[in-house]
C-alpha cells in the first residue's frame, strides 16, 4: 500500500491553474509547477500524470468552475439575452481580482509551439464547438421571430466570440471590468431586432 499524499490534491491543482493562466502552457515548467504547488516531481507525476494531463485537469476545472455560465446563458429567452449575458459574465470573469486577467484556455495556448500544438488545436475546437451552440440557439430565436429573417445566426455567432475573444485579450492587458461593460453596451446596441 503507497505512502497517503501529503499535500491536497484540490489545492495544488487551482495552483497550477493559476500558474498556467498566468505564465501559459508551454511558459510553465515543471520546475515552476512543483515550487508553486510545493510538491515533487514524483509526487505531482502520481498524483497528475505529466504536465499536459495536470494542463487538461487544470482546464477542466476552469471551464467547469468559470465557463459554466456560457451553457446558462444560452437558455435565456431571447437572443439579446442570451448575447448579453455570456458578454457580461464573461467580462466578470475575465476581470476577477482573484485570478490573472483575461481567459485560462485563450491565455495559456494562444501562442505555442509544436510540442503545445494538440492543446492549442484543442482549445481552438472547444472555441468552435460554444460558436456552434451559440449559432444553433441563435437559429432558434430567429424560428420564434426573435432575428430577422435577413440574420445570419453563424454571422452573428461569430461576432459574439470575437468580442469574447477581444474581451480576454483586453482584460489580460488590464483592462477594466468596467471599460469592458462599456464594450459589451456598445456591441448591444447594434444587437439587431
Amino acid at each position: 500500500m503507497g505512502r497517503p499524499r501529503e499535500f491536497d490534491v484540490d489545492e495544488a491543482l487551482e495552483t497550477a491553474l493559476q500558474l498556467f493562466w498566468r505564465k501559459g502552457y508551454e511558459g510553465t515548467s515543471l520546475s515552476d509547477l512543483t515550487e508553486a504547488m510545493g510538491i515533487t516531481r514524483p509526487s505531482l507525476y502520481g498524483a497528475f500524470g505529466n504536465k499536459e494531463s495536470l494542463y487538461r485537469k487544470a482546464l477542466e476545472r476552469y471551464s467547469a468552475d468559470r465557463l459554466c455560465m456560457a451553457a446558462e446563458a444560452l437558455g435565456e429567452p431571447t437572443s439579446r439575452a442570451v448575447v448579453e449575458r455570456l458578454l457580461l459574465e464573461f467580462c466578470d470573469t475575465a476581470t476577477d481580482p482573484r485570478c490573472p486577467g483575461g481567459c485560462m484556455a485563450m491565455n495559456s495556448t494562444l501562442a505555442c509551439g509544436d510540442q503545445a500544438e494538440e492543446i492549442r488545436t484543442e482549445q481552438i475546437a472547444n472555441r468552435k464547438e460554444l460558436e456552434q451552440a451559440l449559432a444553433t440557439r441563435l437559429e432558434g430565436c430567429q424560428a420564434e421571430g426573435d432575428l430577422p429573417a435577413d440574420s445570419s445566426p453563424a454571422d452573428l455567432a461569430r461576432y459574439v466570440m470575437t468580442l469574447l475573444q477581444g474581451i480576454a485579450v483586453q482584460a489580460g492587458g488590464g483592462a477594466s471590468r468596467d471599460d469592458l461593460r462599456a464594450v459589451v453596451a456598445m456591441a448591444l446596441r447594434s444587437w439587431p431586432g
